[in-house]
This record gives C-alpha cells, structure tokens and sequence, in this order.
C-alpha cells in the first residue's frame, strides 16, 4: 500500500538520518534460533509481514543442499509447503535479545495506518524430553490508500489477522511424539479498484462494488505424528493432520462462503546398509473434502454456483541415498497421482547430489518434481484475495533442477552462485477479475486454468559479516518466463503463447545491511526489488505494473536481556506499487514497539 507524497524530501531526511544509526540482527542470530533444541515456526515473520503489508509476494525458496527434512507439517506458504513445524522460539523477535534463561517473549508494535504486530509465547516445558509451548500471534491495518490508476481516489484497506496455537513435543527412548493444534481468524476486505472503472466514463460503476464488507477466513489445524530418532538403524516417521477451512462469504455477502476440509498422512520408512547406504519409502495422502452452501436465489435467478470436487492427491517418493567423506548422493524419484473427473497422473526425479570440490566450497544440484494442491487453504496465504467460489486445480511439476556452487572459504564471505529450470503444467497465475454484479466484491482475483510454465533462472546470493560490526548481504535473481495455453484451450493466442507470465517477476533484487555501532544499538536497513511484472485486463490488453521498490530501515535498541525497544521505517522511498492489480500498498509508514523477554 504505497503512494507517493509531497514529504518526498522528508522520507530522503529521515533516511539518511536514520543511516548512520541502523542495524539489527541477521545471520548469527538466525543461525542461533535454528539450532535451538525445539522450535514451532509461525505463519507470521515479523520482519516480512508486517502489517504494513496487506499482502506480499510469495516468497522465493533459498537454493539450498541439505539432509533429507522430517516433515511434520504443512503449516506455511504455497510457495513452500513442505517447511516444518519447529516450536516459537523465545524472544528475538525484533530486538538483539539472546536466548538465555528465559521463556516467554512479548512483542508489540504500533505505528501509522492503524498498523499494530503483536507476538506474545511461552515454553510452559522446556527440558530435553519434554517440550510445550503456546503462542499467539497478530497483525492489523486500518487505513486509507490511494489507488494507481485513478487520481485523488483513496480507499479504506483492512486486514485483521490472528493466529496462535499449542504444541507439545515428547522424546522417548526410540520415539518422539509431536502433537500440536492452532486457530486462525483472518478479516479483510476486497478493496482493489475493479477493472471497468478506470475509465472515465465508468467511474461511477466503482460504487457497485462491495468494498466496505470484511470477508473472514478460518482455519482450525491439528496434527499428531511420530518420529524415530536420527541415528535409529530402522527410521521411520508418520504424521497425520487435519486442516479445517472457511471462507464467510462467496462472492458477496448475500452468499455464505465454501468449507474446506484437508486429512493429511505423512510417512517416510527407511533403513541403512552398508555403513554409509540407506534406501527408503516416503509419501504423503491428501484428501481434500468440500462443504458447499447451496444456490442463492435472487430477483434476478441465481446469485452464483461453486466449483470444487472431492478428491485424494498422492504421492510416493521410493530413494536410495549414499554418504561419502567428501559427497552425497541421492537418487529416486516420485510418482504423483491427482483422483476425480479429471485425474492426473505423473512422475519425476528425486536426485540430489553435492560434493565438496574445495575448501568449504560445495558443487550441488538438485533436480526433484511435485503437486501443488492449490487447495482453499495454501491459495489463501499467497493471495488472500482469490475468488472464494471456484478451485484452483493442483500444479504439477514436472522438474524442478538447480546447479550450483557455494562456498564460505574466506573469512566472514559466503556466496552461492546457480542456475535452475524449472517446468509447471497448470501453474497458478492471477489477474483481476473481469465482471462483477451489485453486492458483489468488486476486485477478486480470478487463477487462469491450464496453463503451463517454463522458467529458466539464474542468480547469486552474497553475504559478508566483519567480526559484530556489520553485515551486508546481495541476492540477485533473473528469471526467463514462457507461459502456454494447455490442452484444453481453444484458439488460443499464436503457438499457443501468453505475451508473459502474468504476476510473474523478470529480476528480483534482495539487499540487506545490518550495523552495530555500539553493543546495544542494531540498524538493518534493507531493500527489494522486483521488476517486469504484467497482467491482462479485459478489452485492454496487457498492462505493465510498477516494479517493486521498496527500501526499508528497522532501528533497535536492547536495554538487557528482559527489555528492548525498536523503531521501522518501511517505504522510505515513498514508492507507488501494487502486488496484485487494484490493490495498491502502503506508501511511507512508521512503526514504534517493544520487545520483553520474561
């Protein structure tokens, strides 16, 4: 949500103010948090969704080489459903805080636009055997933005989002059980400017839009699962889950919402040999399950059908994995299958390879496939926005390679250069929706069907730390897109061909500096850029969106150990941009919180 101001001059002031005193915590500190004994990850990252940002791109998967992951859960992004459950950790949100004696953590922030983040737990268990905790996290924003395309017309952007859970952890002698449970109540409203008002002639169609009433989704999770230990001679895991989600209404308020409910097993089975040698079986069975409310009646006929059908996904990834002094190796493969009217069947590889061509310096790749559900539930936390009344059909992956080295070799200078393909059968590409009647919401986006992707990328990823002084970091990524109409279209565009990838980014830019000029006193000051994103807007063609250009400055002060204070700047730039069409972001906000240890 991001506009431009005439205190243009005072965002440059206030950042070259700020400058000379930023800095807060990064790699040292998240390394610490990761090697924590236990962790339950949030939905929430503090320092990227903010409540400053109604809604952010997905975010893209770090190019990485490692173990095998257990998984326990679902519990995150789209873009990356497979990151696991790990308990919150305690304290270190915003503030340089360690983690030392203590077990609760209280996190609030204040700032313009109504904006408040709230994050508050506590490890009830904290013991080697035993591990339980609950946390309770909040993000909100009530405030006026000013829409791209039209002049002098500001909008009320809403968002109301909660989200906290329990977790307990229990380490038996060749076993570990893991139970956990979280509830979530997110409230927003479709304020994106529709996309036949930005005429002249048709801005008075902008009032029979719904902008004003919160839609409300809901999410009830559990799961239960067991593990063996690590060194186990015979591993094994099993996981089962269950995601309850809703949405209040359709497509308008007159309409209730669908339900959708989501039983997830888990398994992986396996056993060495050899010393070095293990094969194994792993797996995961979905069953995705609706609740439809039915036709609703109006003057005018019915007010709209829903679209989703009751099916499994499976998938089975059989691999053979091998450990030497310098290299691993990995090879299976998966085989995926889609039930229903329109069932799907696929198959691709599992390999993974890495072998330590210098000092500290690792040659890798990784060539692996998988679905995508694209269920209700995983489509909501990358666009919260998305129709509510049709599915999203699952993506299939065809491949997903990536070649690279990377290499810590110098002091404090690590860097990872790579290169990948990736191909995708129905991947999910939003534009803004074309019709809408009275009542309903007015800029819900709509996923084309059937169509596929391919993207070629290459980039590097460059971090430097000077002792506790300072640390920088530079990730640059460009992506070739080509996107084709499947089999199902007819006609079509010339060799079946999209102009672009709609949504899709061409260059992603990540910068980050961190400076710690006295003990207590941290400033990060990062930055991001996206560019060569498009859409399609009925009867007009193609348009262009603003890049992404957003630079970012969180200052943080630590007291001691038990209490902290920070302050972020976010927009500094003052930049005008939207991540999808109509719903532009905040332009320059300004956030003040605190930071308890307890």
């Amino acid at each position: 949500m991001k506009t431009i101001y005439n205190v243009k001059a005072l965002c440059v002031v206030a950042l070259l103010g700020s400058a000379a005193a930023a800095s807060a915590q990064e790699d040292v500190t998240k390394e610490k948090n990761l090697n924590r004994e236990m962790t339950l990850e949030r939905e929430y990252d503090p320092s990227v969704q903010d409540a400053s940002k109604v809604n952010t791109l997905p975010v893209v998967k770090e190019p990485e080489v490692r173990k095998i992951p257990i998984d326990y859960s679902d519990y995150t992004i789209a873009a990356d459903p497979r990151k696991e459950i790990s308990l919150l950790p305690s304290g270190n949100i915003m503030t340089q805080m360690d983690y030392n004696k203590r077990r609760g953590y209280f996190n609030f922030g204040i700032g313009t636009y109504l904006n408040m983040n709230g994050d508050v737990g506590y490890h009830i268990l904290s013991t080697e055997k035993n591990q339980l905790n609950v946390w309770y996290s909040h993000r909100s924003t009530n405030g006026n933005v000013k829409y791209i395309q039209l002049d002098d017309e500001k909008v009320k952007a809403k968002l109301n989002d909660n989200l906290g859970g329990i977790n307990f952890r229990h380490v038996f002698d060749k076993t570990v059980f893991s139970i956990g449970a979280k509830y979530g109540y997110s409230a927003f409203n479709y304020y994106g400017l529709p996309i036949d008002v930005t005429s002249t002639a048709n801005v008075g169609l902008l009032d029979r839009a719904d902008r004003e009433t919160n839609q409300v989704n809901q999410t009830i999770a559990a799961n239960i699962g067991f593990e063996s230990k690590e060194d186990a001679a015979f591993g094994y895991l099993l996981d089962l889950g269950y995601i309850n989600f809703s949405h209040k209404y359709g497509l308008g308020k007159p309409a209730d919402g669908p339900t959708e409910h989501t039983f997830d097993a888990k398994f992986d089975l396996n056993a060495g040999f050899n010393g070095d040698m293990k094969i194994g079986l792993g797996g995961q069975v979905e069953y995705f399950n609706y609740s439809l409310p039915g036709k609703k009646k109006t003057s005018k006929g019915d007010y709209y059908t829903y679209e989703f059908e009751n099916h499994a996904e499976v998938t089975l990834s059989p691999y053979y994995k091998v450990e030497g002094d310098s290299w691993n190796l990995k090879l299976g493969a998966n085989v995926m299958l889609v039930t229903g009217d329109d069932s799907k069947f696929m198959a691709s590889p599992n390999i993974a390879a890495d072998i330590e061509v210098a000092d500290k310096t690792l040659l890798y790749l990784n060539a692996g496939g998988k679905l995508y559900s694209n269920s209700m539930y995983e489509t909501s936390l990358v666009n919260r926005y998305v129709n509510p009344t049709e599915e999203i059909a699952p993506s299939r992956n065809w491949l997903d390679a990536i070649l690279g080295i990377k290499s810590g070799v110098a002091p404090g200078f690590w860097f990872d250069v790579f290169a990948g393909y990736k191909i995708t059968s129905s991947d999910v590409l939003f534009l803004p929706s074309r019709v809408y009647n009275r009542d309903h919401f007015g800029n819900f986006c709509e996923a084309m069907y059937d169509i596929d992707t391919k993207q070629l990328f290459i980039g590097a990823n460059l971090k430097y730390s000077y002792q506790q002084l300072f640390d920088i970091s530079l990730k640059g990524v460009y992506n070739n897109w080509k996107a084709n109409f499947g089999d199902t279209w007819i006609g079509g565009k010339v060799n079946g061909e999209l102009e672009h990838a709609w949504g899709k980014p061409e260059m992603e830019v990540t910068a980050g500096l961190t400076v710690r000029p006295v003990k207590n006193l941290s400033v990060l000051l990062d930055y991001y850029l996206a560019t060569g994103r498009y859409t399609q807007l009925d009867g007009a063609g193609e348009y262009k969106m603003n890049n992404i250009n957003e630079l970012n400055l969180t200052g943080t002060y630590t007291f001691n150990d038990t209490f902290g204070v920070y302050a972020k700047l976010n927009n500094i730039l003052c930049q005008k941009y939207e991540v999808y069409y109509g719903y532009p972001l905040q332009s320059f906000s300004a956030m003040i919180g605190v930071n308890i240890n307890f």
